[in-house]
């Protein structure tokens, strides 16, 4: 059986350009860290070359190469799902009963967040509201922080489809 794609690997081409572009134009340090990447991936561009690239250009190639790391992977989802697009997260939250701001927990709040019942009722809320992307939705909680939702990946459906 073939290997599932990350979920950052399950969005298309399009949606993963308009994350990394998003992140660079949001974060000081990413045209740095995104022009190291690609520098070491290969094909003859140094990282001072690659800086001076309009930021469209530099977006395009750090795709196209997938340089991401697994770590920016991440960040590019949580760019998406708190910052970019909150309205999953807000659904989610709000029927687990996870106090939030906007979509965004607390730092102070400790995981696990909810107990599996309230997480299970959570996942349905998505499901119904949300369809394909609430699925994608959940499928990254699932797989970068299972611990804070206990029971999600047994309230998750099994259909692993990309996004």
């Amino acid at each position: 059986m073939a290997k599932s794609p990350t979920p950052y690997r399950a969005l298309t081409p399009e949606r993963r350009l308009l994350l990394v572009t998003s992140a660079l134009a949001k974060h000081k340090g990413a045209r740095t860290l995104y022009s190291q990447r690609l520098a070491a991936k290969g094909g003859g561009f140094r990282a001072a070359t690659l800086l001076s690239w309009p930021v469209d250009k530099l977006a395009r190639e750090f795709v196209r190469l997938n340089a991401q790391s697994p770590q920016d992977e991440l960040e590019l989802l949580q760019l998406l799902y708190v910052d970019l697009e909150p309205q999953i997260q807000i659904t989610f939250l709000d029927a687990v009963g996870v106090t939030h701001e906007a979509g965004v927990i607390p730092e102070e709040l400790e995981p696990p967040y909810a107990d599996a019942e309230s997480v299970a009722r959570g996942a349905a809320a998505v499901l119904a509201r949300h369809d394909a992307e609430g699925q994608h939705y959940l499928r990254t909680l699932v797989v970068y922080n299972l611990p804070s939702w206990p029971g999600l990946d047994t309230a998750l459906p099994s259909t692993e489809t990309a996004s």
